[in-house]
């Protein structure tokens, strides 16, 4: 889209103004260990990553961004706080549009801070926009952890609540589900026959990579999830409310604390998200005009889980998102294998920046 020579003297630009910020620069192998990474990235990057064969290593793959090889090199280290920025190409495939690039550069900023988590979220905001400034990009904002809190606080089971968790970042499948545990859809005609029958293991064949007893246990987890009822119809009003939500941060606000409550499981996150508004306020971010869309990012890297932003161009319509960040707490979890320490980030993608510069 740009000159790699214009897109690089961009990317120094902006990793000094990270570096400005008391970040390290750090740098990570291009080629990564498949297996972690395979496990953590959406379904989106995880269909698109460039994936071979070491004979020694086993299976590798071209890092389709930085975040997840910056964590374990995080975890490894114990610093806390710590500041780290970078930039290189990342490697995606794509299948459908054949005139967006399949490799690019990035420039990132990211915050391990376990101290003051909601300032950390309103510094890796602020410090995006400083370096999108006077660009003719809009910003959009979202929680994930709001919607996650309102459907740890349903009344159903953990069963339930953890099918719901596991499909917060697919929309088409999370409302699928929502209308089954609610009564809404039928069961499909081949699951009420199976479960029917006295005993579905009779005539069955065991195929494939699951034995004989993880198909009992499925068929009894169906069986005691057809005998539930459904989730209350207010409730399920309440979350796909959450969802729809596109409004001012400020309005937004009123809203979600309207519908905390009675719903007041989201009572901790909205408190959150106030506060959030405040640090933003004070890092110089006028909230009065921020947009929030409660739907944001639900399509994107599934890692996120709380705070969730991007930067958008207003002048060319189809142009990926300039600009995307947010929170990660629990992907730290896992890479730290049980240690967790709050963590923000976001990214740049200074081609693209350079092509908007000419019309700001």
């Amino acid at each position: 889209m740009t000159g790699l020579r214009q897109t690089n003297e961009e990317a120094r630009r902006i990793r000094a103004l990270f570096e400005a910020q008391g970040a390290q620069l750090v740098e990570t192998d291009i080629l990564q260990p498949a297996e972690t990474l395979l496990d953590l990235y959406g379904e989106d990057i995880r269909g698109r990553a460039y994936v071979t064969t070491d004979g020694v290593r086993g299976e590798m793959m071209l890092r389709p961004d930085f975040t997840v090889p910056v964590v374990q090199w995080h975890m490894e280290s114990n610093a806390d706080p710590a500041r780290y920025t970078y930039s290189g190409k990342v490697f995606r495939m794509q299948e459908e549009d054949l005139s967006r690039p399949n490799e690019y550069v990035q420039v990132g900023y990211e915050v391990f801070d376990g101290k003051a988590p909601v300032q950390a979220d309103a510094e890796v905001f602020a410090i995006i926009a400083k370096a999108l400034d006077g660009l003719p990009v809009r910003a959009a904002t979202g929680d994930y952890g709001i919607l996650t809190a309102a459907v740890r606080g349903l009344d159903t089971s953990d069963a339930r609540k953890a099918a719901l968790l596991r499909h917060i970042w697919r929309p088409r499948r999370f409302r699928a589900l929502l209308e089954r545990f609610g009564g809404k859809a039928d069961v499909p005609a081949t699951r009420a026959a199976l479960l029917a029958k006295a005993d579905p293991m009779a005539d069955a064949q065991v195929v494939g990579l699951r034995s004989a007893k993880e198909v009992e246990d499925r068929i009894a987890a169906l069986r005691e999830d057809a005998q539930m009822a459904p989730i209350d119809s207010e409730q399920i009003a309440m979350l796909e409310e959450l969802v729809s939500l596109r409004e001012t941060c400020p309005n937004v606000l009123g809203n979600l604390r309207d519908i905390a409550v009675d719903m007041p499981s989201i009572s901790e996150a909205v408190t959150r998200f106030s506060q959030r508004l405040d640090a933003l306020s004070e890092a110089g971010i006028d909230v009065d005009a921020l947009e929030f869309e409660g739907n944001f990012g639900r399509t994107s890297l599934e890692y996120y889980d709380g705070f969730v932003f991007g930067f958008y161009s207003e002048t060319r319509a189809g142009m990926p998102a300039v600009a995307t960040g947010g929170r990660y707490d629990a992907l730290t979890r896992v890479l730290g294998r049980g240690r967790e320490v709050p963590a923000v980030g976001a990214v740049i993608r200074p081609e693209l920046v350079v092509a908007l510069r000419g019309q700001a």
